[in-house]
């Protein structure tokens, strides 16, 4: 009996060490950057940006938070800067809705940004879920409570992305490990934050982005069977009160923030399938783009621009994968167009882009594939 206890004590003995010397190594590599920026071992990145960007805003130094959903994902960072001489953090999150990119905004002026770029996609002001009680993004991460710094540090796929991470500093294990880390279960395989979600330089853009894939993903979402899905989550009084709860509310905190808000180019085809497959949906974008010129226009600090309603690139099949995801040429046009205020809405004028973009879908007649 007693050398069963024996026994027993020195397993809960033996694991305690473990998991207090996993959560030890975890502290010391940091590999969220959580604590510190990296010193000891090489800086690492995920792609996973709800949980990157809690450390970003931490260790990166940077005066303006480029915040955007899918539409803004592949900006980088070093485009960013030289096109709007800033130091830009991106903190672009795929599927973000109007709650999570507030309070990843609050965090990010919190830290010192004094302007944010933000693309504003009308589908993140859908209903959600409270930021408290959201499965996808933890707040107690971001505000490093103790539940937060506990669930870091006391995480195994933490332990095994600092273990990765030590292993990697080695010199002669540098080379291939890099090689092989986008291969390997691990998150943090990115060496440079400029590579966080953008699309690696040797991609295949005209595979990617044409107009045989754009129509095709037309006739996907229009067929009868999936068409209902267009108005998925599209409310418009919920819109209204989170556009007003979330945008308007962070904007009319930060007097001292300068807002460089624009309404991102999609292509042509997506109002147009609303128009054939769900015109009460595309009723509902309309108003609410109209509600959102006029009410960000009247704002000090809000710079307001709307690129729906440029022709050559709406219309330009080739520039996208599908009816709303742009190729990288055209977030170059948008960095240009920021830069030189191009397509800025007028306060006294704040829906004539609105008022272009609808007779442009009312026109619009969808083209035949040779």
């Amino acid at each position: 009996m007693r050398s069963t206890f024996t026994s027993l004590k020195r397993f809960i003995l033996a694991s305690a060490a473990c998991v207090l010397g996993a959560a030890a190594l975890i502290f010391v590599v940091d590999p969220l950057q959580l604590f510190r920026p990296s010193h000891l071992v090489s800086a690492v990145y995920s792609d996973d940006t709800r949980m990157q960007n809690a450390g970003l805003i931490r260790s990166q130094s940077f005066d303006t938070a480029f915040m955007g959903t899918s539409l803004a994902i592949h900006f980088r960072q070093s485009d960013i800067d030289r096109a709007l001489d800033v130091h830009s953090l991106k903190l672009a999150m795929t599927g973000s809705n109007s709650r999570q990119q507030i309070f990843v905004l609050e965090q990010a002026i919190e830290r010192g940004a004094r302007r944010v770029i933000w693309a504003m996609d009308d589908f993140s002001f859908v209903d959600a879920a409270d930021i408290e009680a959201d499965p996808y993004l933890s707040v107690d991460l971001y505000r490093r409570t103790n539940r937060g710094i506990a669930s870091y540090l006391f995480s195994a796929a933490m332990a095994k992305e600092s273990l990765f991470a030590v292993l990697r500093s080695i010199p002669p294990l540098r080379e291939p490990l890099t090689r092989a880390a986008p291969f390997l279960p691990v998150k943090f395989a990115l060496s440079d934050v400029d590579d966080i979600y953008a699309l690696p330089r040797d991609f295949d853009l005209a595979g990617t982005y044409n107009a045989e894939r754009t129509l095709a993903a037309f006739a996907y979402i229009t067929s009868p069977v999936r068409s209902r899905f267009l108005g998925e989550g599209y409310l418009y009084d919920a819109m209204v009160r989170h556009f007003e709860r979330d945008a308007v509310g962070l904007i009319t905190r930060h007097p001292d923030v300068t807002f460089d808000i624009y309404l991102p180019p999609y292509s042509i085809l997506q109002f147009v399938a609303m128009r054939d497959a769900s015109p009460a949906t595309l009723k509902i974008v309309t108003d609410l783009t109209a509600r959102i010129a006029q009410r960000l226009t009247q704002l000090p600090n809000v710079r307001l621009s709307d690129f729906r309603a440029i022709k050559e690139i709406t219309h330009d099949l080739n520039n996208y994968s599908d009816v709303i995801h742009h190729s990288p040429a055209v977030d170059a046009m948008v960095l240009k167009w920021l830069a030189g205020g191009e397509y800025r809405v007028d306060p006294n004028k704040p829906t004539a882009s609105l008022d272009e973009l609808k007779v442009q879908v009312e026109a619009y007649r969808i083209p035949q594939l040779p």
